[in-house]
């Protein structure tokens, strides 16, 4: 068993059987590696920003890491755009970046860079095997850290030679992993002392806070306590449709924005963070709240959300409160005529079947298309979290490999569509079942509305 067995054997033995690629030449051991175990799925994407995109949207919908395996320094480049958003939706997410041999790298070849400098800006954990020996312990710590509260990036160097290497090390067991924190009795009783004192409220959520289950919490929540419960603006995942809360989302635009949170005098963040504006403006507020709005946190990172939630209903309503009041079945009319956005989401929002996927990236086009869909066939609402652009195609990818039963619907804004392009050869080489709806407005639209 050489170093790049021990890191596949590592990976397979924590659950990670799913392996986003775009490798090069210091790769091919841990390739041949991955050909040796059928467990491992392993997908080829033509870009790395398409890999770690559909990395991405992969774990969205497991809850769980995949693994990417990139070329060197200039791979993680490529797929940095999408760590980023990644790292936004705090999604779990474990990088392989192939290196040069240990002894090669005095030589200075063309593809040698820092790949550390490279990778921290948007890892949580960055770490190299130096040698074969020590790549079954390095992987442990990338899952250890990729699988914590809330999910992070981990991104771990693979030189060549401690790929190559054979190794002494034994077959990996599964790690125990840390468990979460448990919930702050002082954070759950101020957030609940918040709720009770009368003053206009909203509580604002994203990450495990928007699945079914704590939906229907917060609301039980916010309904006898007169407080507003909202998404925040840009969410890794939100679990939505007909016989679900229907949550609005924090706007985009800083004016309506400032407007939405006028009267506002606290705010409970559920994972979020305070709203601000996506860019700053001439003599417009970067902050979208009062500047008198108490912000509470209802948990800092580490600790368990959905724990958390359970606490402030528990403190706040106990066994009392109504029912969460859930969306109704609303389907739309067919839409005649000329083609427009709206048509479009009437379209979609009428004909999609229980349990679509929406990977929605139509950025200009598709502003309305969330308030279409409340009464919608219930759904999973995917969204471009970090604002670099071209994810769409490549979350596509990684959510339908992550649910083969379910159809996924990409909206997916012309321009951007161009930044990841390539991630459409996945689709069709993987035989996904995924529809792509391209807004073909031909033209930098946010541009000229700025």
């Amino acid at each position: 068993m050489n170093g790049a067995d021990l890191l596949c054997e590592t990976l397979l033995a924590n659950d990670i059987d799913v392996c986003f690629a775009n490798p090069g030449t210091s790769e091919m051991h841990f390739v041949a590696a991955l050909d040796r175990r059928p467990r491992m799925r392993c997908v080829l994407g033509l870009f790395e920003g398409v890999v770690t995109g559909a990395a991405d949207g992969y774990a969205r919908m497991t809850d769980k890491p995949a693994a990417t395996l990139l070329h060197l320094g200039p791979g993680l480049a490529n797929g940095l755009a999408n760590i980023h958003n990644a790292r936004r939706a705090r999604t779990p997410m474990i990088n392989v970046v192939g290196d040069h041999a240990t002894y090669h790298l005095v030589h200075d070849a063309p593809l040698t860079s820092d790949i550390e400098s490279l990778a921290r800006p948007m890892s949580h954990w960055v770490g190299r095997a130096e040698t074969s020996n020590s790549v079954g312990a390095q992987t442990e710590e990338a899952i250890r850290a990729a699988r914590s509260t809330p999910g992070q990036i981990a991104t771990l160097i693979l030189p060549a030679d401690a790929a190559w290497n054979e190794t002494s090390q034994n077959l990996p067991e599964p790690i125990e992993l840390a468990k979460s924190g448990m919930p702050d009795s002082s954070r759950i009783r101020e957030a609940a002392d918040a709720l009770r004192s009368g003053r206009r409220t909203t509580i604002i959520a994203t990450g495990l806070a928007l699945r079914s289950a704590q939906l229907e919490l917060l609301d039980r929540i916010a309904a006898p306590t007169g407080a507003r419960l909202m998404a925040q603006q840009s969410n890794g995942r939100i679990e939505r449709g007909a016989g679900r809360v229907s949550v609005d989302r924090v706007p985009y635009p800083i004016d309506q924005a400032v407007q939405t949170f006028a009267d506002t005098e606290q705010v409970i963040l559920v994972g979020a963070k305070a709203p601000v504006g996506f860019f700053a403006y001439p003599g417009k507020p970067g902050s979208m709240l009062p500047k008198d709005c108490l912000v509470l946190d209802l948990f800092a990172p580490g600790e368990d959300p959905v724990d958390s939630i359970r606490a402030l209903a528990d403190a706040v309503v106990g066994t009392d409160a109504p029912p969460a009041r859930l969306a109704p079945r609303h389907q739309p009319e067919m839409p005649t005529g000329k083609l427009t956005p709206d048509a479009v989401a009437a379209a979609v929002a009428r004909l999609m079947p229980a349990g679509t996927i929406i990977c929605d990236e139509s950025v200009s086009s598709g502003r309305d298309f969330f308030r279409t869909t409340h009464g919608a066939e219930p759904h999973d609402f995917l969204q471009l979290t970090g604002g670099a652009i071209g994810v769409g195609l490549p979350l596509a990818a990684g959510a339908a490999i992550a649910c083969p039963d379910r159809k996924v619907i990409v909206l997916q804004a012309d321009g951007s569509g161009m930044y990841t392009v390539q991630a459409l050869w996945t689709h069709a080489r993987e035989r996904l079942d995924v529809v792509t709806i391209v807004f073909s407005n031909r033209r930098y639209q946010i541009l000229l509305g700025e």
